[in-house]
């Protein structure tokens, strides 16, 4: 694990130098939706005269689509066969992980029917086929980004692709290697785009708020106060009970034990930030070292509550705002969809919204439209994500070394009750034994 916590702090180093950039970001984020309402409800026809520039940003976020889910289910099928073959805890954890990323999933649909967000609003459709009323120079920089590739064969290719490579055993190695690089230029295109969502976001939300006046603002700030309030219960009633029933471990000591991580991820709207850091304080509260390496990391891709909530939320937003409310079949079809879907929604700035436009485009095209209103409160949302998606992992990691017996309670109650401090210097789990300390392994810094 020494290794492995040595690769681990590597990115987790290039996060951080990244930090002050992804805060210009952020803020510019902010300051374009303020803009952008104001503008919507100061002058309307200036707002609504805007709204090609959250066309754009959406077309190029739709151009990414299928790449993505491409690349992330055949690497997610080759990710989840290795996981099987790390034994009993790799089978339990990936079971658990789909059970639980499904239920999170199934949450956020009845959490959307309950409250109906962007209910009343009746925003245009988007219709691929019709040719907007732009200025000729709009529309030829438009024409330029390249059209949409559809989701569903996409993902069926992948999926066949995934398993044909499985079997190939070997000799699929390198074709999987060569998809992973691939990933990594795919995921490096859309961090470009996403540098410019301040402004299709100010684009999509004057032309929003121009159209509909302050009813949009009242619609975005409800559905963020859902998805933080179903979030924090998430978090406290099932996974805290969960946690509570299996491990007899209190919810809010363990979230106690992981403060500095919550506030690096809180900084940098990203739970991989703390990967690294969650290894490390796993193992110090007392979960063997194989477990964690197998929990953890496979956890990061297949475990994310947080995201899982959003995605059908979000969904069922758009479609209520553009007045074409899904019902219980289009519902339970989406549900399948983002189960599958929301593998590639890991780590990477812009995926979620990526997938979330991959889920609305394979079941009704014309809710595309909507998208651009989520691009303007998305950063907002990302926050309670991340902490969900964390908070979600830690808790697997608990349930599983108890289901194992990898788990040694004594030093959980120590650990917890505060007997035995993390070393945040060096970040290396004594357990009470001595370990060795390798130079490659360097310390990560406490502060954020």
């Amino acid at each position: 694990m020494a290794s492995q916590r040595g690769e681990s702090a590597a990115p987790a180093k290039a996060a951080r130098k990244g930090l002050d950039k992804s805060h210009y970001l952020y803020i510019a984020v902010i300051a374009a939706v303020i803009l952008g309402a104001l503008v919507g409800l100061l002058f309307p026809e200036v707002g609504k005269s805007v709204k090609p520039l959250g066309d754009g940003f959406i077309k190029l976020i739709k151009m990414m689509i299928a790449p993505i889910i491409f690349c992330t289910i055949v690497l997610g099928i080759g990710s989840i066969a290795k996981a099987a073959t790390v034994g009993k805890v790799g089978g339990l954890a990936l079971g658990y992980f789909v059970l639980m990323s499904t239920f999170a999933l199934g949450i956020g649909l009845v959490v959307g029917n309950l409250i109906h967000p962007g209910e009343g609003l009746k925003l245009a459709a988007y219709d691929p086929n019709k040719k907007a009323e732009v200025d000729s120079t709009v529309a030829f920089l438009l024409g330029i980004i390249p059209g949409d590739i559809p989701v569903l064969p996409t993902l069926f290719a992948a999926i066949l692709v995934g398993f044909a490579l499985q079997k190939m055993g070997a000799q699929g190695a390198p074709v999987l290697k060569a998809i992973g690089h691939g990933q990594v230029v795919v995921f490096r295109i859309l961090i470009m785009i996403m540098w410019l969502a301040p402004v299709g976001a100010f684009g999509a939300i004057a032309a929003v708020v121009g159209a509909t006046g302050f009813a949009a603002i009242v619609s975005m700030f409800t559905l963020m106060a859902a998805f933080y309030i179903t979030c924090a219960l998430f978090i406290v009633v099932i996974l805290g009970g969960l946690l509570q029933v299996v491990t007899g471990v209190n919810i809010f000591k363990l979230m106690k034990y992981l403060a500095r991580e919550y506030l690096l991820i809180f900084s940098t709207s990203s739970s991989e930030a703390a990967l690294p850091r969650l290894i490390a304080k796993m193992e110090h509260l007392g979960v063997s070292k194989p477990v964690v390496g197998v929990t953890v990391p496979t956890g990061y891709s297949f475990n994310l509550d947080g995201t899982a909530i959003y995605l059908t939320m979000a969904s069922l937003f758009v479609a209520n705002a553009m007045g074409t409310p899904l019902d219980l079949g289009a519902q339970l079809s989406l549900l399948i969809f983002m189960i599958i879907a929301s593998k590639g929604a890991a780590g990477v700035t812009g995926a979620g919204l990526a997938t979330l436009a991959a889920g609305l485009q394979a079941h009704k095209p014309e809710l595309l439209g909507g998208v651009g209103m989520i691009v303007g409160i998305d950063r907002f949302m990302s926050e309670a994500r991340a902490l969900t998606n964390f908070t979600g992992n830690a808790v697997a990691t608990l349930l599983i070394g108890t289901w194992v017996k990898e788990i040694d309670n004594g030093q959980v109650g120590r650990v917890l009750s505060g007997e035995v401090p993390f070393d945040e210097e060096t970040m290396i789990a004594g357990h009470g034994e001595p370990v060795e300390r390798p130079v490659e392994a360097k310390p990560v810094p406490a502060t954020v």
